[in-house]
């Protein structure tokens, strides 16, 4: 088990170095972590701002961005998992499309419309990438967090409230992935949440609510790909540790297998109900966030 060093001296040793602060976590704190990230990536009310959130409220240093986006790989794991049998199709689809250049199956469109909409959040991420994992990051000031979570909670029930959920999976279109993957940029922002984007999106688009957390969790496996396996890259050019990668482990496999489990309750959940659950959530998380900021209990 790796030691404990709270405040990881050293691992922020100027503005601009990749911050590997959570290398210096004990297992069992990066084991809440993982617990954390497999619920909150998944649903709507970003990852990246539990991960910083809750750090702060036990009194813990701020893991860093790089920790938050390496840990996606476990999502791409267990959605994965989950969806292999859709997955399986689009590439088979995809495929035979090229073969015959034929893109005019449902299936070959939704393939296309995923792989463009992915576009957007690379170039964005790589023009941004070094304001987001530097240490200090004025990305992750909570303040920025709670307003993303506030104006995210607000967009959200307006897609619920006058959206018209009534288009299902087999009805999806290329424009739909053009329109969901612009959307899925602004996740880049830490508060608005990559799941709660898309899924606002897919939402205005017109998608049941079952459907509409479906796509966003199959329009983000690309993106997540390429989030995770580019941090992993920046963490092997920063140097980590042996114990700093064993660290990233403990955390990736808590999250794989609790991220598992998010996706099989999100989607039951949303058969049956609306996401007005999620709405307030975010609505009241985002007040505490600054009040806490504005009192100074959160800093």
């Amino acid at each position: 088990m790796s030691s404990s060093a709270p405040h990881a001296a050293g691992a922020c040793s100027h503005l601009h170095a990749i911050d590997v602060s959570f290398a210096h976590f004990t297992w069992g704190q990066i084991a809440i972590l993982g617990v954390v990230q497999g619920i909150s990536e998944l649903l709507p009310i970003s990852s990246t701002a539990h991960l910083r959130i809750i750090p702060a409220m036990l009194g813990w240093q701020d893991p860093g961005s790089a920790f938050s986006a390496a840990m996606q790989l476990a999502s791409l794991l267990a959605v994965v998992t989950y969806f292999w049998r859709d997955i399986v199709r689009l590439l088979a689809s995809g495929v035979g499309s090229l073969r015959t250049r034929d893109f005019s199956s449902t299936d070959s469109r939704m393939l296309l419309g995923i792989i463009i909409g992915t576009i957007p959040i690379g170039i964005c991420g790589l023009l941004l990438r070094f304001v987001l994992n530097a240490c200090h990051s004025p990305m992750r000031n909570l303040t920025v967090i709670g307003i993303a979570c506030i104006v995210m909670s607000l967009l959200l029930a307006l897609a619920e409230r006058y959206a018209r959920h009534t288009r299902k999976f087999g009805e999806l279109t290329l424009r739909d992935g053009i329109w969901v993957g612009l959307a899925q940029a602004f996740a880049l922002v830490p508060g608005v949440s990559r799941s709660g984007a898309t899924l606002t999106a897919a939402l205005y688009c017109g998608m049941e609510r079952e459907t509409a957390a479906r796509y966003s969790f199959l329009l983000g496996l690309p993106a997540i790909v390429l989030a995770g396996g580019l941090e992993i890259y920046e963490l092997l050019k920063a140097g980590l540790s042996s114990s700093g990668w064993e660290t990233l482990l403990v955390g990736l496999v808590v999250a794989s297998v609790t991220a598992f489990f998010a996706i099989y309750w999100l989607l039951h959940y949303l058969e049956k109900r609306t996401t007005w659950l999620f709405v307030w959530y975010r609505l009241v998380l985002g007040i505490v966030l600054l009040a806490g900021v504005g009192f100074g209990f959160l800093h």
